[in-house]
């Protein structure tokens, strides 16, 4: 028996609540947020077990947050469109500042070290005291970075550190808003007297707040 007349409204209201009160599936959809993958790609990259993750995909689609489609016998999944990404934005930026609980947990899995805004990386792109640099795979800087990002793998970077400039300040970026990659790379060129900081949010939180990516099939390379 309906207990208030706007209930079925409401009703329809907690499915997106619903969707988004599992730990599992808000990991799912910031990979996927990435870009599209598979459910085997998803899994592995999430970490997640295949099974579950077919199950919470399920969800998400039910939810209509995630999209699919069929190429052959393989099926891709993605978020449903831009206005889930930001949202997914939103809701990040939103749980941060009324959950201290939230504020712990990221800065006891992320260094400490204060990031880059997207909007201050966005007003320094034609900085030339700003060097930014995408510590991703070669495969996925080319499937996407921020413009003018120079593509320079954390495993490699120690091999790189003479071609960055000692003057400017390096902007370091990986994939997800809790990604652990550009922290590290943060950490080792400052630890070689370099200034650095990260981008927050990552790649991600730099789609999610409009801004375009540029896409390469060569890895750029800053000159020394």
């Amino acid at each position: 028996m309906t207990e208030f007349p706007e209930e079925p409204i409401y009703r329809q209201l907690a499915r997106i609540g619903k969707a988004l009160s599992n730990p599992v599936r808000l990991r799912l959809l910031d990979v996927l947020d990435e870009r599209e993958r598979t459910v085997e790609e998803l899994a592995e990259k999430a970490g997640v077990a295949l099974k579950n993750t077919s199950a919470q995909l399920q969800q998400l689609h039910a939810a209509h947050l995630v999209t699919s489609r069929r190429d052959g016998t393989r099926v891709y999944y993605r978020v449903a469109g831009e206005q889930v990404s930001r949202f997914l934005g939103r809701f990040q930026e939103f749980a941060h500042e009324r959950l201290a609980d939230l504020r712990d947990a990221v800065s006891e899995h992320l260094d400490s070290v204060a990031g880059v805004t997207a909007d201050e990386l966005a007003a320094r792109l034609d900085d030339p005291d700003t060097v930014i640099v995408d510590v991703r795979s070669a495969a996925a800087y080319a499937e996407g970075h921020v413009p003018g990002a120079v593509s320079v793998p954390l495993s490699e970077l120690r091999h790189h550190l003479a071609d960055l400039p000692e003057d400017a300040e390096i902007v370091a970026y990986c994939g997800g808003p809790y990604c652990v990659v550009s922290p590290k790379a943060v950490r080792l060129l400052r630890e070689r007297g370099l200034r650095a900081r990260p981008l927050e949010g990552g790649l991600t939180g730099w789609r999610r707040s409009g801004r375009p990516l540029s896409a390469a099939t060569t890895r750029g390379r800053r000159e020394p």
